[in-house]
């Protein structure tokens, strides 16, 4: 019983690979290939990404006033 390719529905849609654009595949997705996977990790691993942080000025305040009372 061989199963037809077209009567399949993917479980998620195509999409462009976010490094080069070409279609993404199922093993290495949302990549295209294993290279463009490992092109993106080696960009965080070295901190070409970074996720903005904000410090709070109420955190410092909190903490001195606990130690005056």
């Amino acid at each position: 019983m061989a199963i037809d390719a077209e009567k399949v529905t993917p479980l998620r849609p195509p999409r462009p690979c976010p490094e080069c654009g070409k279609p993404s595949q199922r093993a290495t997705f949302p990549f295209c290939s294993v290279r463009c996977k490992n092109v993106d990790l080696n960009r965080w691993l070295t901190g070409s990404y970074v996720i903005p942080a904000t410090e709070d000025e109420d955190d410092g305040s909190e903490d001195e006033r606990r130690s005056e009372t």
